[in-house]
C-alpha cells in the first residue's frame, strides 16, 4: 500500500489489482471512470445502471446516469495506456518464447516474420536484429528508442515506454492526442483540431498539464491534510472504544464481585434464619410432646374407669351394684375433679419479616452512571479535579453508590439486591442489501478484495445458489403473536462454503462462534479443524488442535479457544498449545461450549447440568436448571449465554428450550406448539436478549423474547435455509448459519425501530 504523500510507482500499478475490475474480477475492458474516481468496465456499468441512476458498488455513490448512457461517463486514458503496456509486454508467442518481427512481411520477407529481438519503443514494434539495425539507420527512424526485448518484456523500460508512446485518438485511429480545448476541456488529435474545434484556443498537452498542475497539487494537498484529520480521528475514536471495553470489562467484574458479596451475605442470612427456625421448632416439639404424654396419660386413666363402671352398671346384679358403688363413685368424683386440660402452653408461630429495600422495585443499591470521555490531554487536568471534588460517594469496589433511593439492610455492607441498571446505545447499521438476483458481497472497513481465480470461480460456482436466498426482508410478524414489542427481522448479508482446498472429507460443522470483530470460528469436526473466516467469507487461516482431536463445540475467551471433543474440555491458545484440559461425564454423546459475556470464564452442559470453569481450569460453579429437583430429568445439548447473564440452552429430554439465571434459577421455559414437534436446535442471543431457535426438521429459526416465550419465525426456507445445522451470533447483530452441506449464511439482525 502506497503511505501518504508519496507517489506510486509504476511497477506497483502494474502488479497489484489497479488494471482489475472490481465487478467482474477481470481485467478492464473499455474502462469508464465514475465521478468518484471509481473505474470499472463499460459492460459491467452498463448493467448498474436502473432508474436513470448507477450506485457506484464501492463507496455506494448515486450518480445520475448521462443522457447517452454509460459511454458517455469519462474514458480513462490513465488506465488505458497502462493496459496498452502490459498488453505490449504480453505479446507475441509466449510459450514459444519467439516473437514474430512486425516489419519482415512488410519488406518482403517471411510472411510470418522472424524472431524479434528487439523493440522500438517510439513504433511499438517488436523487431529482428537485422530491421533493429535498419531502424537505427535510416533518416525517419535514427532517433527512436530500440531496446533489448527482453529487458523489455522484463519491465525495464516501463516508464521510458510510457513517455515515447502517445494517446491515441478514439475518433482518427493512428492520429496522437496532441491538443487540449480550453472551452470544451477536450483532448484533441491534429484532425480534431481542423474540424469543429479551429476556431477554440488550444495549448499543447505538456503547456496544458504546466498550466492545470499546480492546481490539482494544491487540491491533492488539502484532500492529504483531510485525510490526516481522518485518521487521527479514527484513531481518536478507536481509543476512545478500547478505554470504553476496557471499563466495561472493569465494571462488569465489580458488579459480579458485588453479586456475589450479595449471594452469600444472602445466604449466611439464610442459614442464619433457617438456624433459627429448626431451633424454635424443635423446641416446641419437644415441649408438645411432653404435654402429649401427659394428656394420654390421663385420658387412658380416665376411659378404663369409665368402662369399669359401665360395664358393672350393665352387667352386675342389685347386690354387686350396691357393694360397688361406694368405690366407683368416690373413684368418678376424683376423676371430675382432676383438670382435664392442662394450662395453655405458648405457642409462638414464626413469621419473616422483609426489609422493605427487598420489596421497593425503585430502590436500586448497584446503579451505572455515565460520563462523557474526556480527550486524551485533558486526563491529568480531569484527575487533579477529582481529587479534590469528595461529594460523591463510593463504595469499595469504585463503584458510585448516589444516596438518594438507598434502602439500609441490617447487613449493610452484605446484603444488597443483585439489580443494577444498563444502559443500550443503539448502533447504526452500515450494511447494505443485496439486490434480487445478483451475488453482491458487501465488503467489510478495510477489508481485502477477492483476488486470484480459485476463489473467483468458487464465488461463481455458488451464485446459482444465491439465488434461492431472500434479499429482502420478510414479512413483519402478525399482531396474533406473543409479545407486543418490535421484533426484529433478517436482512441478509452473504453466503460461502467452509471447504477449503486441504480438506479430505466434506465439512460437519458442529460449532461456530464470534472470533475477534467481523470473524467467526468455524468447528469442522470431520475434517479436525477449527476455521477462521470473516463475516465476508475471507478464509483467515486455522488455529491448531491437539493431534486426534474432533472438535465437537467451540467458543472463544480472551486470548484462548475452548472446544470440547468426544468427553474432554480443552483450553487452547491461537497457536494451538493446551493450556488445560478437563475430563467430562460420558454419560452425553456431544458437550456443548458457551463463552461468559465477561470471556473469562467457560459453561459446558454435563449430564443435564452446567460446569463453570475459569481460565486457571478450575470449576467456578455447578448447577442443575431448575435444582435439585430436576437432578436425572435434563439433557442440554446446545448451550448459549446472553448478554445480560442468563444460560439459554435445548433440552431434549423434556424437548423444550430453558432459560435459567446464574444460580440455575429457572426464568422461563417453552415446550409449545411453536416447536412443531421437533426437538430444539442450536440457540444464539443478540445484543437485546432475543433468542434464536434453529429447528432443523422444518427448516425455521424462530425468534423467542428473552423469558422464553415465542414470538414467530425469523427465518424459514423462504431464506434459503436447508437443514440448518449450528447457529451464533457475531456482534451482536449478525446471526450465522450453517446448513448441513458446509455452506455457511450471513444475515444482518435488524430492528424495525431501527
Amino acid at each position: 500500500m502506497v503511505s501518504q504523500g508519496s507517489s506510486p510507482s509504476l511497477l506497483e500499478a502494474l502488479s497489484s489489482d489497479f488494471l482489475a475490475c472490481k465487478i467482474c474480477l477481470e481485467q478492464l475492458q473499455v474502462p469508464k471512470t465514475l465521478p468518484c474516481l471509481h473505474t470499472y468496465c463499460q459492460d459491467c456499468l452498463a448493467q448498474l445502471a436502473e432508474g436513470g441512476r448507477l450506485r457506484c458498488p464501492e463507496c455506494r455513490e448515486s450518480v445520475p446516469l448521462p443522457p447517452a448512457g454509460v459511454v458517455a461517463f469519462k474514458t480513462n486514458f490513465f488506465v488505458n495506456g497502462l493496459l496498452d503496456l502490459v498488453k505490449a509486454r504480453a505479446g507475441g508467442d509466449l510459450r514459444a518464447g519467439k516473437p514474430a518481427c512486425a516489419l519482415c512481411p512488410l519488406m518482403g520477407g517471411a510472411s510470418a516474420g522472424g524472431p524479434a529481438t528487439a523493440r522500438c519503443l517510439d513504433c511499438a514494434d517488436d523487431l529482428c536484429q537485422a530491421c533493429a539495425d535498419g531502424h537505427r539507420c535510416t533518416r525517419q527512424t535514427h532517433s527512436h528508442r530500440v531496446v533489448d526485448l527482453v529487458g523489455y518484456r522484463a519491465g525495464w523500460y516501463d516508464e521510458e515506454a510510457r513517455e515515447r508512446q502517445a494517446a491515441q485518438c478514439p475518433q482518427h485511429p493512428g492520429e496522437a492526442l496532441r491538443f487540449l480545448c480550453q472551452p470544451c476541456s477536450q483532448l484533441l488529435c491534429r484532425e480534431c483540431r481542423l474540424d469543429p474545434h479551429l476556431d477554440h484556443p488550444c495549448l499543447p498537452l505538456a503547456e496544458a498539464v504546466r498550466a492545470r498542475r499546480p492546481g490539482l497539487e494544491e487540491l491533492l494537498a488539502g484532500v492529504d491534510n483531510n485525510l490526516a484529520e481522518l485518521e487521527a480521528t479514527r484513531l481518536a475514536e478507536k481509543e476512545a472504544l478500547a478505554r470504553l471495553r476496557e471499563q466495561a470489562s472493569k465494571v462488569v467484574t465489580q458488579v459480579e464481585e458485588a453479586a456475589e458479596r450479595v449471594l452469600r451475605a444472602l445466604l449466611a442470612q439464610k442459614q442464619e434464619v433457617l438456624g433459627q427456625l429448626r431451633a424454635h421448632v424443635e423446641a416446641a416439639e419437644e415441649a408438645a410432646r411432653e404435654r402429649l404424654g401427659e394428656l394420654e396419660g390421663r385420658e387412658q386413666v380416665a376411659r378404663e374407669a369409665a368402662a369399669f363402671a359401665r360395664r358393672v352398671l350393665s352387667l352386675g346384679r342389685e347386690a354387686e351394684i350396691l357393694s360397688l358403688e361406694g368405690a366407683i363413685a368416690q373413684r368418678l368424683r376424683q376423676l371430675q375433679g382432676c383438670p382435664w386440660v392442662p394450662g395453655a402452653a405458648p405457642c409462638q408461630l414464626p413469621q419473616l419479616e422483609l426489609h422493605p429495600g427487598l420489596l421497593d422495585k425503585n430502590c436500586h443499591l448497584l446503579r451505572l452512571s455515565f460520563e462523557e470521555q474526556q480527550p486524551q490531554d485533558s486526563k491529568k487536568d480531569g484527575a487533579q479535579s477529582q481529587g479534590g471534588d469528595a461529594t460523591q460517594p463510593q463504595s469499595r469496589d469504585g463503584v458510585q453508590t448516589p444516596d438518594q433511593d438507598r434502602a439500609q439492610t441490617p447487613q449493610e455492607d452484605e446484603a444488597q439486591p443483585l439489580k443494577a441498571e444498563r444502559a443500550e446505545t443503539p448502533e447504526e447499521d452500515g450494511a447494505k442489501t443485496p439486490k434480487e438476483g445478483r451475488a453482491q458481497t458487501p465488503q467489510e472497513d478495510g477489508g481485502t478484495q477477492a483476488r486470484g481465480g480459485g476463489r473467483s470461480n468458487k464465488k461463481r460456482k455458488f451464485k446459482g445458489r444465491l439465488k434461492s436466498i431472500s434479499r429482502e426482508p420478510s414479512p413483519a410478524p402478525g399482531p396474533n403473536l406473543e409479545g407486543s414489542g418490535l421484533l426484529p427481522r433478517p436482512i441478509f448479508f452473504c453466503t460461502f462454503p467452509t471447504r477449503m482446498p486441504g480438506d479430505k472429507r466434506a465439512p460437519r460443522i458442529t460449532g461456530l462462534c464470534p472470533f475477534g470483530s467481523r470473524e467467526i470460528l468455524v468447528a469442522d469436526e470431520q475434517n479436525r479443524a477449527l476455521k477462521r473466516f470473516s463475516l465476508n467469507g475471507d478464509y483467515r487461516g486455522a488455529v491448531p488442535v491437539p493431534e486426534g482431536c474432533s472438535p465437537c463445540s467451540v467458543a472463544a475467551l480472551q486470548d484462548a479457544v475452548a472446544f470440547s471433543a468426544a468427553a474432554r474440555l480443552y483450553l487452547i491458545n491461537h497457536n494451538g498449545e493446551v493450556q488445560w484440559r478437563r475430563a467430562l461425564s460420558l454419560c452425553q454423546a456431544s458437550h456443548a461450549v458457551a463463552a461468559m459475556p465477561s470471556g473469562d470464564r467457560v459453561a459446558v452442559s454435563v449430564s443435564g447440568h452446567v460446569e463453570v470453569y475459569n481460565m486457571e481450569g478450575s470449576l467456578a460453579t455447578r448447577f442443575i436448571p431448575g435444582g435439585k429437583a430436576n437432578r436425572g430429568l435434563r439433557a442440554l445439548v446446545f448451550l448459549t449465554t446472553s448478554p445480560q447473564g442468563h444460560f439459554v440452552g435445548s433440552d431434549w429430554q423434556q424437548n423444550s428450550l430453558v432459560v435459567c439465571d446464574g444460580l440455575g434459577q429457572v426464568v422461563g421455559e417453552y415446550r409449545g406448539p411453536g416447536l412443531h414437534g421437533c426437538q430444539p436446535g442450536s440457540v444464539s442471543v443478540d445484543k437485546k436478549g432475543y433468542i434464536f431457535l434453529t429447528l432443523r426438521e422444518v427448516n425455521k429459526v424462530v425468534i423467542l423474547d428473552p423469558k422464553g416465550s415465542l414470538l414467530g419465525d425469523f427465518l424459514t426456507a423462504y431464506h434459503g435455509l436447508e437443514k440448518p445445522r449450528v447457529t451464533t451470533m457475531v456482534d451482536g447483530r449478525y446471526l450465522v448459519v450453517s446448513l448441513s452441506n458446509g455452506t455457511i449464511h450471513v444475515f444482518r439482525v435488524r430492528p424495525l425501530d431501527s
